[in-house]
């Protein structure tokens, strides 16, 4: 089998969150049969602190399955997880997590409380970071320099 990285439509919802002004993070659940979800931020839009890229595209892969657990799926994401999306990913057990830009100041996974790490962790991904980080990491920059 040969793998397949999921995270060129996972930017492609991140500059998409970019062009709503969003924080530009894009997240793509893909199951055994292709992708089921894909979202970028709508904290704003939506008025809503837990409308992260992550969130929202686990929620609507759930809803596609009709069911709250998401096992043997992967989630590509172009930024580090922060804790409250590591806890969403672990409670919906979520099998691969793919990652592109490391998050110092707000990531839970790599950076941070580690959340992954926890005894009171019940699921933790595999977890793959590094993936196509550089346009990750511009396409961030870029955002918060036109807001300075």
């Amino acid at each position: 089998m040969t793998f397949r990285s999921y995270m060129d439509i996972a930017l492609d919802e991140a500059k998409a969150a970019a062009a709503r002004n969003e924080v530009p993070v894009g997240a793509v659940v893909v199951g055994p049969a292709g992708i089921l979800a894909q979202a970028g931020n709508r904290t704003r839009e939506l008025c809503d602190p837990t409308a992260h890229a992550e969130v929202l595209a686990i929620r609507a892969a759930c809803g596609v399955l009709g069911q709250e657990r998401l096992t043997g799926c992967d989630l590509y994401v172009t930024l580090e997880p922060c804790p409250m999306c590591a806890a969403a990913i672990s409670n919906a057990r979520i099998a691969r997590l793919y990652y592109g830009a490391a998050d110092p100041k707000s990531g839970g996974v790599a950076q941070g409380p580690r959340i992954f790490a926890q005894p009171q962790c019940h699921h933790a991904p595999q977890v793959y970071d590094g993936i196509n980080a550089t346009p990750s990491e511009t396409l961030l920059k870029a955002f918060f320099a036109k807001r300075r």
